[in-house]
């Protein structure tokens, strides 16, 4: 069978902040429902979990997803709002994307860059960046072949970087972004330097949009949870 596309979703939440005056034991049991309904969905989708508390002020913690189907997330986001913590978190951001293979990789090879076709394996680093992404129209009319020049030099300052590992995801018709990019390191400065070296990239006059940024540590979600509870 033909490997399919996948959904990916992007949800950070937020708790309001008449979560945190509950008594405790309240919290703990809301947690608890929110933490069970999570684990309910594991068997059939991929998900993780990421902490932002003290990373940024806007979103307190990222659940990324992956599904075969749009349905499974819809539901499992409706079972997560009805727990007693769900009741209490706002979603900050959300962003929607789908696996494609992008134009640019055929015949395109980079050792431990695997995730960037259909498939979405992720690393379980430590430290994972995620921004949505957007061009400017000017990049669309260009010939095929400037293109991939461009791209070409993307891939080769990529590749003294190989500690930085993306994922890429699609979201043309499905959402206000054209692209989701999400990089797994261990080491937050090796995608500083990747990042500030991509800035004076060719292709970089072509970028019309490329934030909020979004730095996120690689987090068991119940240790997410037990910080919330206090």
């Amino acid at each position: 069978m033909a490997e399919q596309p996948h959904f990916v979703k992007y949800t950070f939440y937020k708790a309001d902040p008449l979560w945190r005056r509950l008594p405790k034991d309240q919290k703990a049991a809301g947690a608890g429902e929110f933490l069970s309904s999570v684990d309910a969905w594991r068997d059939s989708m991929l998900v993780r979990t990421y902490n932002l508390q003290g990373t940024r002020g806007d979103a307190d913690f990222l659940l990324w997803q992956v599904a075969p189907e749009l349905s499974s997330i819809q539901q499992s986001f409706s079972d997560l709002a009805n727990t007693g913590l769900g009741q209490y978190l706002n979603v900050a951001y959300s962003y929607l994307a789908m696996t494609k293979h992008s134009p640019y990789v055929s015949g395109h090879t980079h050792a431990g860059q695997e995730g960037t076709g259909l498939t979405v394996r992720p690393k379980d680093a430590t430290y994972f960046f995620v921004y949505p992404f957007v061009k400017t129209n000017e990049w669309y009319q260009l010939p095929m072949a400037d293109r991939q020049r461009m791209m070409n030099e993307h891939f080769e300052i990529g590749h003294k970087y190989p500690g930085v590992k993306i994922t890429t995801s699609y979201s043309f018709g499905l959402d206000d972004q054209e692209f989701m990019l999400g990089f797994e390191t261990e080491k937050p400065e090796e995608f500083v330097d990747l990042i500030q070296a991509l800035r004076s990239s060719q292709a970089r006059p072509y970028t019309l949009r490329d934030t909020p940024i979004f730095t996120c540590v690689n987090t068991e979600l119940k240790d997410i949870l037990d910080t919330l509870v206090g």
